[in-house]
C-alpha cells in the first residue's frame, strides 16, 4: 500500500519526503514510479467519469510528485504540477475576478510582479504593491477606507530578493476578514522550513525548478490547496491553458525531492556560517539573513519557520575607484567556486547581482548580491568568497 495521509501525519517530514508518492506494493513491481509517455488513455475521455482521458488532463507520472508535495505541505488534496513556476503563477492569478484587487509585495519574484503589472495595465485587475513586512500598511491596502477591498493577497516570506519576513498569520486573517484569498509563494522556504497552509494561506505556490527538484535540470511549478473548489478551478485553468508538465521532468523532480531534507540541512547550516562571517566583513555594507539575531525579520522567522533557509543577500561597499554596483560585479567575476548564474536552490552555490535584470524592481539596491548556498563544503565556499572580497582591495 502507498503512504496514507494519516500515516504521513505521524511521520517526520524528513521521512515523508522519501516515502510519499511510492507505487502500491506488489510482487515484482518497482519501488519507484515509472515514466509514462502517452498522449491518450483507454476510457471515455471524460474527467467527470474519473478517467485520465487525454494527456493534457492528467499523466500517471505527475501523480506521485503531486501526492508527495501535498503531504509535505499538509494539504488534504493532491497538488497540481505545472510546466513552470510562472505557469503556476498564472493559474493562481486566474483566481482574481475581472477588475479585482491584488495586494502583492513590492519586493517579490520579478516574474510574478511583471505578470501582475501587465494584467493591471490591460485592465484585468488592480495591483497594489506594499512592503510586506509592514503589517499595518498591508492591512490598509487589503481593506482601505476608500476604494475596493482586496480579492487576493499575494505573499512571499522570505521575499525575493530582500528576504523580508511577513507576518503570515496576521495578514491571512486580515485578508479572510474581507473575503480575500491568500496565495503564498513558498519557494524560498520549502515545506520543510515553512507550511503556509497551517498559517492560514489558501494556496501555496512553488517554483519546483528550485529547491524541490534541486539539481538545476528541470523547469516546473506547482500549486497546493486543501480547498476542493479552488483546486477544481486551478485544475481547469491548467487544462484549458495547457501549462502542463512533461513526464520526464516530473519524474526528475520526484527523484530530486527525495534528497530535499539532506540538501536543506546542509545548505541552511552553511548559509548560517557564511552569514555570520560576512556580517563583520568591512566590504559588506549590509547583510540580510533571517537567521542572524540582528536581522529585522529574525523574531518573526523564529515564530513561523522551522529554520532560516539558505539564501542570503549582501550589499557590497564601493570606494573612490568604483561604485558599489561595480564592486559587486567585480566580486562575482573574481569567484572561482561560486557560479555566476540566476536561479537558486540547486546543489551548487549560485551568486548574482540582482539589478542586472531589467525586470528587477528599482527599489532593490544596485549593489545587492544574492547568494544561494549549495551543498559544497562550507570552508571551500568561504575561502572563495574571502579571496574575491580581498581582490576588491587590489
Amino acid at each position: 500500500m502507498s503512504l496514507s495521509d494519516q500515516h504521513a501525519a505521524e511521520l517526520s517530514p524528513e521521512t515523508v519526503v522519501v516515502a510519499a508518492g511510492r507505487p502500491e506494493r506488489a510482487h515484482d513491481e518497482p519501488v519507484n514510479p515509472p515514466i509514462v509517455l502517452s498522449s491518450t488513455y483507454f476510457g471515455t475521455g471524460s474527467l467527470n467519469d474519473g478517467d485520465r482521458g487525454y494527456g493534457r488532463y492528467a499523466n500517471p507520472t505527475w501523480d506521485p510528485f503531486e501526492d508527495a508535495l501535498a503531504k509535505l505541505e499538509g494539504a488534504s488534496l493532491p497538488g497540481l504540477l505545472y510546466a513552470s513556476g510562472l505557469a503556476a503563477v498564472s493559474s493562481a492569478l486566474s483566481l482574481v475576478p475581472a477588475g479585482g484587487v491584488v495586494v502583492m509585495p513590492s519586493h517579490s519574484y520579478s516574474g510574478s510582479l511583471v505578470m501582475a503589472t501587465e494584467l493591471a495595465e490591460k485592465g484585468f485587475l488592480e495591483l497594489r504593491t506594499v512592503d510586506i513586512t509592514d503589517t499595518d500598511a498591508v492591512k490598509a491596502l487589503i481593506s482601505p477606507e476608500e476604494g475596493k477591498k482586496a480579492n487576493l493577497l499575494w505573499l512571499e516570506s522570505p521575499t525575493n530578493p530582500m528576504l523580508g519576513i511577513a507576518d503570515v498569520r496576521a495578514l491571512a486573517d486580515a485578508a479572510h476578514a474581507v473575503g480575500a484569498l491568500v496565495v503564498t509563494d513558498n519557494t524560498f522556504s520549502t515545506p520543510l522550513v515553512q507550511q503556509p497552509l497551517s498559517l492560514g494561506s489558501d494556496v501555496v505556490l512553488h517554483s519546483v525548478t528550485k529547491y524541490l527538484a534541486g539539481h538545476s535540470d528541470v523547469v516546473l511549478g506547482a500549486l497546493v490547496t486543501s480547498d476542493p473548489e479552488l483546486r477544481a478551478t486551478l485544475l481547469h485553468h491548467r487544462i484549458i491553458h495547457g501549462g502542463i508538465a512533461g513526464p520526464f521532468e516530473a519524474w526528475l523532480a520526484l527523484r530530486g525531492l527525495r534528497t530535499l531534507a539532506l540538501r536543506i540541512e546542509r545548505s541552511q547550516a552553511s548559509a548560517a556560517t557564511l552569514a555570520e562571517r560576512l556580517s563583520t566583513h568591512p566590504r559588506v555594507e549590509t547583510i540580510r539573513f533571517p537567521g542572524l539575531p540582528t536581522d529585522p525579520g529574525h523574531e518573526r522567522a523564529k515564530d513561523q519557520m522551522k529554520g532560516f533557509g539558505s539564501i542570503l543577500c549582501i550589499q557590497i561597499a564601493g570606494d573612490t575607484h568604483r561604485s558599489g554596483a561595480d564592486a559587486a560585479d567585480e566580486l562575482v567575476r573574481a569567484l572561482q567556486l561560486w557560479l555566476p548564474a540566476t536561479s537558486l536552490g540547486g546543489v551548487e552555490s549560485l551568486i548574482e547581482r540582482r539589478r542586472r535584470h531589467a525586470a528587477e524592481p528599482v527599489s532593490v539596491p544596485e549593489n545587492l548580491v544574492r547568494l544561494s548556498v549549495g551543498i559544497e563544503n562550507v570552508e571551500d565556499l568561504w575561502q572563495d568568497l574571502e579571496q574575491a572580497l580581498k581582490a576588491l582591495d587590489g
